[in-house]
């Protein structure tokens, strides 16, 4: 996807009973679900595609930016 356009073949996913289902972040629920994650909580690894020191958030920028060249899922900044 990464910003292009999707077509959906509605008369092919009707018999299969797919559901679709879109939506924005939810960020009220943001504050808690930091806590979990520092808490251990949650298991977040196998969503993280790149990792990046805070002295390389250009790059980091960067290759969130082209998703679609850089398979970048979720990018993540540390500080050490």
């Amino acid at each position: 996807m990464h910003g292009r356009p999707a077509t959906l073949h509605l008369e092919q996913l009707w018999i299969r009973n797919v559901t679709i289902t879109t939506g924005l972040v939810d960020t009220h629920s943001t504050p808690k679900l930091l806590d979990m994650l520092v808490a251990g909580q949650l298991d977040t690894g196998h969503l993280v595609t790149h990792r990046f020191g805070l002295d390389q958030i250009v790059e980091a920028y960067d290759v969130f930016a082209r998703p679609a060249e850089t398979g970048a899922l979720k990018v993540v900044l540390t500080r050490g």
